[in-house]
């Protein structure tokens, strides 16, 4: 091979890096613009939440402190059941996991689930 041929071959692959670097920039960007949070549409239900109840406080807010109670209770037992996985885990074989094990994370993943959309709410 001669010199010349060596410099086509490296330029070549020069240009083959410089396209990888804008497709992966490319890429990159349009991740970056489909993550973006969306808009909420205006609440429908909105104003029937700032209803005065006969105790005096809104409907909004008597909403918001029961679903901070859940919250509270719910995040307890999410780290209840996270320490006897832990336990179990640490128990058994490490190429065997227990249906009680699958089970506990199965809970574990609901009460997170539970706990993020309540958080979204607002």
């Amino acid at each position: 091979m001669t010199v010349r041929g060596a410099g086509a071959d490296f330029r070549v692959q020069i240009c083959r890096i410089v396209v990888m670097k804008r497709l992966i920039l490319t890429l990159v960007l349009l991740g970056g613009c489909f993550a973006q949070p969306a808009s909420r549409p205006p609440n429908p239900d909105g104003p029937e939440l700032d209803q005065t109840l006969p105790n005096g406080k809104t409907q909004r807010e008597m909403i918001v402190k029961d679903d901070y109670k859940k919250n509270l209770e719910d995040a307890a037992q999410m780290a209840k059941l996270a320490e006897d996985l832990k336990q179990d885990l640490e128990n058994g074989d490490k190429y065997i996991v227990s249906v009680k094990a699958i089970k506990k994370a199965e809970d574990i993943e609901r009460l997170a689930r539970n706990i993020r959309n309540r958080l979204r709410r607002y």
